[in-house]
């Protein structure tokens, strides 16, 4: 073992290193060193990425387009073009950009699904849904004021007939002498006159 550390003398042992040295003085702290946080690697946004480009640290589609979401700026960018959303982002505030860039992929997903109308034959197809239901609520009201109307009238006529004072039973005397049907005799002198001459 001597041997073996007279050659490994220049050396420090590794449990030397290890074991902290604790002092006494009030400047010396006794914790590590905090460890420094691993190199981050960016990655590009979606929009630098689909258009290989060099992403920068102010990108103004970085915000909007994260990279995990490339299909985004795809179907923006195929419709309105990379330079255009550029040029729209930057004039307005920073408040209304992520509505204008909802709003441009909803018109582009729009637009691809329905190349000749876009946005408007959406809004068409649902105001007219809206007229079809405003007319079935109409016929489901004006149905429903017609029940109601009706209960109300039998209501009313129940009450009615329960507030009448009990008569006797009705006598059948009146409709005595009603004949609704002529004598045997009378039924057959019109029938013996040939109806064709």
């Amino acid at each position: 073992m001597e041997c073996s550390n007279i050659k490994n003398k220049s050396r420090t042992p590794l449990s030397d290193i290890s074991t902290p040295i604790i002092s006494n003085s009030p400047s010396f702290s006794a914790s590590p060193p905090p460890p420094t946080p691993p190199p981050m690697i960016m990655s590009p946004c979606a929009a630098c990425k689909i258009l290989r480009r060099r992403c920068v640290e102010k990108c103004v589609l970085a915000p909007y387009f994260p990279p995990t979401e490339p299909l985004k700026f795809t179907i923006a960018h195929r419709i309105f073009g990379a330079s255009n959303i550029i040029k729209l982002l930057q004039e307005l505030p920073e408040s209304q950009r992520a509505d204008a860039v909802s709003s441009m992929v909803y018109e582009a997903n729009a637009r691809i699904r329905d190349p000749v109308y876009g946005c408007a034959g959406a809004i068409c197809n649902l105001q007219k849904q809206i007229s079809e239901l405003q007319s079935e609520l109409a016929k489901a009201n004006a149905l429903l004021v017609n029940m109601q109307s009706q209960q109300a009238n039998l209501v009313a006529l129940i009450c009615m007939e329960m507030s009448q004072p009990e008569q006797g039973p009705i006598s059948s005397q009146p409709f005595e002498n009603l004949n609704f049907f002529p004598d045997d005799g009378n039924l057959g002198s019109g029938w013996d006159e040939p109806l064709w001459t």
